[in-house]
This record gives structure tokens, sequence and C-alpha cells, in this order.
């Protein structure tokens, strides 16, 4: 045996009371669990490591993650195994880099730059879902976690449709079955939607249930940004509830929040909704991460239609007098969709980073603060900085209501996600800090989750809704992504004010039976990989199609 933890606190990852255990692993695999009192002598391997009585946990599973290039660009990804991430899920919010055309690549690009940074410094270029997941396979560096893609649609809408508020014709949707079909095929595990992001948002509701369609005959789901966390949630959750009934495809809600005071102390009845379509069949789980303030770009805020046509045609918008008016009354006055109907108020919007280093004054700075520095108003702020940082700020939006995120974080169909965005001066510290911050400040602090619980939400249940067998769970047979941490002290190093601090209290990381972490350090293992949806043909199979259409007229 290659090696035995001995004298674990185990926490199974099941929800069910943690036990004493000595847990051997060989060949990547979990191979004995000798709970205490369990006749028969205890294991012995090649290299023994005493737990002395720290929590031994499945590797935690991010549900919605930013890392797109991260994991191509970062030498060791330390932001996320540093806190016991062992698997993320990537291709959030309906747009990221495969499917893509050279001329998809670059629009792409250009409008998530707030997300991932610019991409330029990234080969992440690939044509197929299978060629992308071939990329993370050569190019998942030193100590980087393991990783599973979601086909994004607002990226296949528009490599087949464009960037236009249309439908798309019956010629554009059966290219866009297709390539999403392909894209499952090749080994992602669902769709992602983002519908208050262009060009995701121009699709009408019709769109999502046909590609849901397929979705569900590759047994995989349904991972929406829906049209309204704000003014419309409970109708906009309502219809994703619809759209999983109709296409019968299993719903995994992206960051469930009720965080805008228009719907304080509204959970129990987003909870009764989710509870009646659970009811009424639909297979539905969700994440959200454990803070309250949330995280966007700022161009994320204009209304739909100051991006049609893509970034140029947003900034060229941005440029005209007349056109800015109607920008700054839809935000201030109306409530744009981007903003989720609500008005902005810009003493909640606080710059976490730029693209452009040379605006770098702005960062941790409210929009109204700079405005009243300056004396303009917000929105000439806001408008300016978007131009001269070519819409790659990213800000944090102060905006939350803690009881609503205790009732959702208790719920049994949530789980664990940081939807955490890496880039920026200084980013949200959920990037850094997610997982030890439910540890520490929800079970230990709080009391809102118990300890078993709060590991069922984040390794068990998680690694259930993409359908991996071997996965979130300390079992016999089950793959040895494993985290070894300290109940006591395990806290969030991440500030708001410091959000790239490390955590404290996790000494040991092991990805595939290899120590990623080990006392707190660094090892220079490299052990992520893509995790592919089971069945997913060879990739190489699609890499060469030749498969991805140009656009339809």
């Amino acid at each position: 045996m290659d090696l035995v933890l001995r004298d674990a606190r185990v926490v199974d990852g099941t929800g069910g009371p943690s036990y004493r255990a000595d847990v051997g692993i060989d060949g990547g695999r979990i191979t004995v669990v000798h709970r205490e009192g369990d006749v028969g002598p205890r294991p012995g391997g090649r290299r023994v490591v005493e737990a002395d009585g720290l929590a031994l946990t499945p590797g935690f599973v991010d549900m919605h993650a930013h890392s797109d290039l991260a994991l191509l660009r970062d030498p060791d990804h330390w932001a996320k195994v540093a806190q016991g991430v062992t698997l993320e899920v990537i291709g959030q919010d309906g747009l990221s880099y495969a499917p893509v055309d050279e001329s998809t690549l670059e629009q792409v690009r250009r409008a998530i730059t707030g997300w991932h940074g610019d991409g330029g410094d990234v080969d992440a270029g690939r044509r197929t879902v299978g060629e992308y997941l071939d990329r993370l396979d050569r190019g998942i560096a030193v100590n980087a976690v393991n990783a599973a893609y979601l086909v994004p649609h607002g990226t296949v809408r528009a490599l087949v449709v464009g960037w236009e508020d249309r439908p798309a014709t019956d010629g554009e949707l059966r290219r866009m079955r297709r390539l999403v079909a392909e894209g499952l095929e090749q080994g992602a595990v669902g769709m992602s939607s983002g519908l208050t992001y262009a060009p995701g948002m121009y699709a009408p509701d019709a769109e999502p249930v046909e590609l849901c369609r397929v979705v569900a005959a590759h047994g995989g789901y349904h991972c929406p940004h829906h049209r309204s966390y704000g003014a419309g949630a409970l109708e906009a959750y309502a219809r994703m509830a619809e759209v999983a009934r109709e296409s019968g495809c299993a719903l995994h809600l992206a960051h469930a929040t009720l965080d805008f005071p228009v719907n304080a102390g509204r959970a129990p009845e987003l909870l009764a909704l989710l509870d009646e379509a659970s009811a009424d069949g639909v297979d539905l789980t969700l994440d959200r991460c454990p803070y309250l303030p949330g995280c966007t770009t700022l161009a994320a805020l204009l209304p739909g239609w100051a991006s049609v046509g893509g970034p140029e045609a947003t900034l060229a918008r941005l440029r005209d007098p007349g056109t800015c008016e109607r920008l700054r009354h839809a935000l201030e006055v109306e409530g744009s969709d981007g903003c989720h109907g609500v008005p902005v108020d810009w003493d909640t919007v606080e710059v976490s980073g730029t693209a452009d280093p040379a605006l770098a004054e702005y960062v941790g700075r409210t929009v109204a603060r700079s405005a009243a520095e300056r004396g303009e108003e917000p929105f000439e702020v806001a408008r300016r900085l978007l131009l001269a940082d070519r819409l790659g700020t990213t800000v944090l939006q102060h905006v939350g209501h803690e009881e609503n995120v205790r009732a959702i974080m208790r719920h049994r169909a949530h789980t664990g996600g940081s939807d955490g965005i890496l880039v920026g001066d200084r980013p949200h510290p959920r990037a850094y800090g997610t997982f030890p911050h439910y540890l520490g400040h929800w079970v230990r602090e709080t009391g809102v989750l118990s300890l078993e619980e709060c590991v069922a939400h984040l390794t068990g249940r998680p690694a259930a809704r993409p359908r991996l067998p071997d996965r979130g769970l300390v079992r016999e047979g089950y793959r040895a992504d494993l985290v070894l941490f300290d109940p006591e002290t395990v806290a969030a190093g991440a500030t708001f004010t410091e959000p790239r601090t490390a955590p404290t209290g996790i000494p040991h990381v092991l990805i595939d039976g290899l120590f990623a972490v080990e006392d707190g350090r660094r090892t220079g293992v490299t052990a992520g990989r893509s995790v592919r949806r089971a069945g997913a043909r060879a990739a190489q199979a699609g890499a060469g199609s030749g498969s991805v259409p140009s656009k339809s007229g």
C-alpha cells in the first residue's frame, strides 16, 4: 500500500456521524477504511502519516468556478488547492473558450476579460470542447486541481447566431443543438447559460428548453445564471424550474441568491418553490458562496440592448452622448436587466480590479466615492472607466441579506460554490477563502451547519450532481482526493482588504493519492486532470472533426 493516513477523524461526505479510522491509499484510490474497533490488524503501508485526529474529508468540489484560464496560467493554482479544493466546475455563466472559431474566441475573450483577464497570454484557443479539455490535460500546472466543464450556451449562441438580439432560426437552433451534443460527447458534464449576459440574454425561453433536451439525453445537467436575481428573482427561479420540467433535464441553480434589498426575508418563498419543483420530479440542486457581497463586471450592469453587436458596439454606445443618457436612465431610474431590474446604487458598487494597471486608482473605491472625489456624477465615472478599461473592470456589489444566506445554505439541495474571480487588484475574498470560510465561520463560529452536514454540502452532494461515480466520499474504491484539516483552527485568511491571503488550519491536501499540499506547503506534484462525463468518447475523436460551424445568416 502506498500510504496510510493513521487515526483520522473521518467525515466521509455522506452527512453521517464522523468516526475514527485509518485510511489506506494505493494507486490513487482509497483501498482500506479501517474503523476504530474493527477486527483485524491495522493497515500498513510504505508511508504512514499520523493524522492525530485531524478531520479527513473528501476533497472539496467548487461547483461554480471561474478558473478557465487560471488552470493554464497559474503555476500552481494555489488559490484553490490551498483551500482543499480538488475539483472545480468551469465553463460557467454561459461564456467560456470552447466551442469557438477565431472570430468568436476574440469576441468572447473581450467580453469576459473581467472574469479571467485578457487571455492573450494563454493558448486556450481550441475550437472544440474536446480540444479544450485536452489542453487542460496538457496544461494544468503544479498542484492544480481537477476540472469538469460545462458547454457555455452564450458561446454557442455567439458562434452560430452572433451577438444580435433575435431568436435563432430553425437552422441555427439545429446547429446549436449539434454543438451542445458534441460538447457533451467530448466530455462536458452539462451546459451553463448566462441569461443576463450577452449574447445568452437574447435567447427566448424556448431556446434553453430545446438545448436542455439535448443535455438530458446525454445525462448532463443545466446550470443557469437566470434572468434576474433582483426584482424578478422568484419569477426567474420558477422559470428555470419550468425549463427543467419541459426538457426533462436536471437543474443546478448557479449562485442561488436573494441578495438585493427588494428580496430581504424572501428565502422561505424561494425554498418553497424549489421544494414544490422537487416534489414534482425536478432533479434539482443549487450553489451559493458563503459571503454576502456579490462580484461581477461593471459592464454586466448595463442594459442588454447596450451589448447588441458585441464589445466594440458597446464601447461605441458609451461614446455617444445621446445613447449615454439612455444608459444612465436605464441604470439609475428604470433598473436595467443587467442589474436585475434594480436601480443601481453606486454606493454599493466597489471597483475590485481593472484590466489596465493605469486605472488602479479606482480600485477599492465605490463608484460613488470616486465620483465625489472628482466632483462628477457617478454614471460619468462609470462610463469613462468602462471606456478606458475597454469593459475589463470588475466590481463588488455590497448587497446581501444574512437570513436569506443562512436559510439557503441550510437547504438539502445546497452545495458549495465560490463564484470566485481570480484576477484584479482586489478580488472578492471568496476566490481564496470560500471553503475554509464555510468550515470556520458557518460551522465553528455560528453553528449554522454541523461539520458533517457542511462537508456533505461541499463533497458528496456536489460530486453526485455531474454523476461522478468515484468522487466525493471517503469510501473504498473511490479516488483519493482528500483533505486533512483542523476543525478548531480552520479559517479563511482572505479578507476584502487582503483577498489573496491563504487559509489556516488545512495542512494536507491530496489529489489522486499524492500530496499536493503537505504541512501547509506546496509540494510540486502535478495531479490535476480534466474530469469528463461518464461515457464520453475519446477527446481526440472529436478534436479533428471540423464540426464547429460558421455563423449562419
